[in-house]
């Protein structure tokens, strides 16, 4: 029986609300303890449970599927299907006590992605795609902007924290979008910021270093609800290549052209 992408994605999306929801009780409850894993990079026990659950339940869906998960709870890997895992987007906010922070959730069949599921716990928002399904935030359709101008839009980005390698070309990215934009936007979740692009909060949204958990189902998210994604050249090579812009289909060539000219 050919796999239901639909059916799959209302039970990813009912596994990533509650285990969320669960997160965010224990949250409230617990300061986390922090452990380093690098410079600014950080994990909880909290995160690591919550792959644990995410991995058990995901296997039960989909026997045959294997794992990219941040924390490396399962290194199995799939034939076909891969299910690519980010427990907490957001880890600092967590760790802090700011929102928003969220369950990122994306399936591959070969090198695409075909399913996607984005929880954001403090507005407990679920946004779910899947490959010629739309896009929905709790149960209704969402699309990108219909901004034509990077003169008119809202920009999210994210700050680098282990990678400084492009920090001076960063700045002058900062610099330019504060100055030929209607602002900038920080927020500290890459799954948070592609999901808003999808539903028309941002306009576009780019950031450098980034590791496949944190964009894959935001990504796929925006396809579905009509806008582009593309690395920093307008390739193809934005999951496993550490940079990305996307944006709706009226800014995407513009803003992309001009992260090319910054930061390439």
């Amino acid at each position: 029986m050919p796999l239901s992408l639909s059916a799959l994605c209302t039970e990813v999306g009912r596994l990533a609300r509650d285990t969320g929801r669960q997160l965010k009780q224990e949250r409230e409850k617990h300061r986390p303890e922090a452990e380093s894993k690098g410079s600014n990079d950080f994990v909880t026990r909290f995160d690591k449970q919550s792959e644990a659950t995410l991995v058990k339940a995901l296997s039960t869906l989909l026997p045959e599927a294997g794992f990219i998960a941040e924390e490396g709870t399962s290194t199995k890997r799939g034939e076909r299907y891969n299910w690519v895992i980010d427990p907490i987007d957001g880890t600092t906010n967590f760790i802090h006590g700011l929102y928003p922070w969220c369950i990122s959730l994306a399936l591959m069949d070969g090198p695409e992605v075909v399913l996607g599921v984005v929880y954001e716990a403090g507005l407990d928002e679920c946004f779910r795609a899947w490959k010629n399904g739309g896009a929905w935030l709790n149960e209704q359709p969402i699309a990108v902007s219909k901004c034509q101008r990077v003169a008119d839009s809202l920009i999210a980005t994210g700050f680098p924290y282990t990678n400084f390698g492009k920090m001076e070309q960063f700045m002058q990215s900062l610099d330019f979008f504060m100055k030929n934009s209607h602002g900038l936007r920080r927020l500290g979740s890459a799954a948070a910021d592609l999901a808003y692009v999808a539903c028309g909060r941002f306009d576009g949204f780019y950031e450098y270093d980034l590791k496949a958990w944190d964009v894959a189902a935001g990504a796929l998210l925006i396809k579905e609800a009509g806008g582009q994604v593309s690395d920093f050249s307008g390739g193809d090579n934005w999951l496993f290549g550490r940079e990305i812009v996307s944006a709706n289909a009226g800014i995407f060539k513009e803003l992309q052209q001009r992260i090319e000219e910054l930061l390439n």
